[in-house]
């Protein structure tokens, strides 16, 4: 399971270093796609079979399910690490995302979110500014 936030940077040649705690989590691949809040979602290719199942099995006659295919599968790319633990970030990736130099990985237990630090920041603020039990409660949590 992916949890905890570290900070990274990501390189000229785009290659970011997958924190040390996941590295044997994610030898047998990635795929990373576009987020939902202007990030990045990175999947192990266990957790991406599974969601792209769940994504397959509805209709296609359903245009708001044909957009979210269109938005996960067409921004996706599958990356493997290499001997460092590196994945590289294709630059169109990197721009939906806002992502330059300094970046935030988070843990959501069963995939990684990449955030620039900056967005991470606000994000992160609006949360803990957010944090009323009552909201949440609302979740079914």
């Amino acid at each position: 399971m992916f949890l905890g936030e570290f900070a990274h940077t990501i390189d000229t040649k785009g290659r970011l270093t997958i924190p040390a705690k996941f590295r044997d989590l994610v030898t047998a691949g990635l795929v990373v796609t576009r987020g939902f809040d202007k990030n990045l979602m990175i999947y192990t290719m266990d957790e991406w079979r599974a969601l792209a199942q769940r994504i397959t099995q509805r209709p296609l006659a359903d245009s708001d399910m044909r957009a979210f295919r269109r938005r996960v599968f067409s921004g996706a790319v599958d990356v493997v690490p290499d001997k460092q633990g590196r994945i590289i970030i294709p630059p169109y990736l990197r721009q939906f995302a806002g992502i330059d130099k300094d970046v935030i990985v988070a843990g959501m237990f069963d995939y990684l979110e990449l955030w620039s630090s900056e967005s991470w920041t606000a994000v992160r603020a609006s949360i803990e500014d957010n944090a009323d039990a009552a909201r949440w409660a609302d979740l079914g949590i």
